[in-house]
């Protein structure tokens, strides 16, 4: 289980560009003009995890295979999307499937690429942005909340839940809040996500900087920081531009380029890092001679359904797990030296998956 990104944002402010460099392809068009992007580009990318790497040269796997996250490049959002202007409606429906929401805010000056509203403001976009989100999770829950009257007539209890929380959702929406600051119970959780509202989506602000001000930033991104702090979301900075650059070099030029830079890091191991801590996911590791193997699930997640997640029938059939913390795995040298010091666990269904767990599930078929 990877995970789903929408890159959204006002025209011209970058989506593309970066789109094209974190998926390392030119699938997505960056033009500047408004709506070079008519249909959602999809791309996968292997999440990077040094870690993997180190369990892979101490077991001698033959093959390495990261986990992996999707990126969806949507077409540019303008004022009246949730009416239908521009390509509002084709905007809402694809922003609907995804995991979690990247708004793209343009940060930097250039006289020669077009603002769709004439000036550079990344937290006005951004309030155009949500604003649009909210007019159109309005729009649909008014219209649900008309389709579920037959139902609650009859005191349906599923009509009931959806009726009780689509009007706590309406109620912050009309008072201009979005709906991810509704607090849901653990028994509304999976009827909640049901429901696909817009803004209860996740948010990550990516700053699109110069790339002079990558590693440093400037004041619209000291902004947006302190948009997303008050919001109790999450930014990062990075420049699609130098992204773009490095998407076209082998490792070794890329790490010299970004020295040159003054970055540690690029911009995709940020942003990836941060949709983790956004969606609260982290990751375990299958390793042996065979393969070594990363695989994503939620913070808490039980040994069985981590199982699942490889096939399910090991969560069907699951025994136990046998559980080596990564630390152990690498200090120790492998499986065996880290069973023989008694660094190797059994788990049963109640154990709860810890981010690096390096695990064998045994279960019946």
């Amino acid at each position: 289980m990877g995970f789903k990104m929408g890159i959204v944002g006002l025209p011209n402010v970058g989506k593309s560009t970066l789109f094209n460099a974190l998926t390392r392809t030119a699938a997505a068009q960056a033009a500047n003009f408004p709506f070079c992007t008519i249909e959602p580009n999809v791309g996968e990318v292997a999440v990077p995890d040094a870690r993997l790497d180190t369990l892979a040269g101490i077991a001698k796997s033959r093959q390495v295979i990261p986990t992996r996250m999707t990126f969806v490049d949507i077409a540019g959002l303008v004022k009246g999307a949730s009416k239908g202007e521009g390509l509002g409606n084709q905007f809402l429906a694809n922003i609907r499937e995804v995991d979690a929401i990247a708004h793209v805010l343009r940060c930097f000056e250039d006289g020669d690429v077009t603002h769709v509203e004439g000036r550079v403001d990344p937290v006005a976009d951004a309030e155009t942005i949500e604003t649009e989100l909210m007019l159109a999770d309005i729009e649909s829950i008014e219209k649900r909340l008309q389709g579920l009257q037959r139902k609650l007539k009859g005191n349906d209890k599923e009509a009931q839940q959806q009726d009780r929380l689509l009007r706590t959702a309406l109620s912050e929406l009309e008072q201009g809040r979005p709906a991810r600051v509704v607090a849901v119970d653990d028994e509304d959780a999976k009827a909640w996500k049901m429901l696909q509202l817009l803004t209860a989506k996740p948010v990550l602000y990516v700053c699109n900087v110069a790339e002079d001000e990558a590693a440093s930033g400037n004041a619209h991104s000291a902004r947006v920081g302190e948009m997303a702090e008050a919001q109790g979301n999450a930014h990062v900075v990075i420049s699609a531009r130098i992204e773009e650059e490095i998407a076209q070099l082998d490792p070794e030029e890329a790490e010299m380029f970004l020295q040159e830079m003054g970055l540690e890091e690029a911009g995709l191991d940020r942003l990836i890092r941060a949709g983790y801590e956004l969606l609260h996911l982290e990751t375990y590791f299958t390793v042996g001679p065979k393969e070594a193997r990363a695989w994503t699930i939620r913070k808490g997640t039980s040994a069985p359904r981590a199982a699942g997640v490889i096939h399910g029938d090991f969560e069907k059939g699951f025994i136990r797990a046998e559980t080596i913390a990564y630390d152990d795995y690498v200090s120790l040298g492998g499986e065996q030296p880290a069973k023989e010091a008694g660094k190797m666990r059994a788990e049963g269904k109640s154990y709860v998956v810890r981010d690096g767990d390096v695990l064998h599930f045994l279960f019946n078929t």
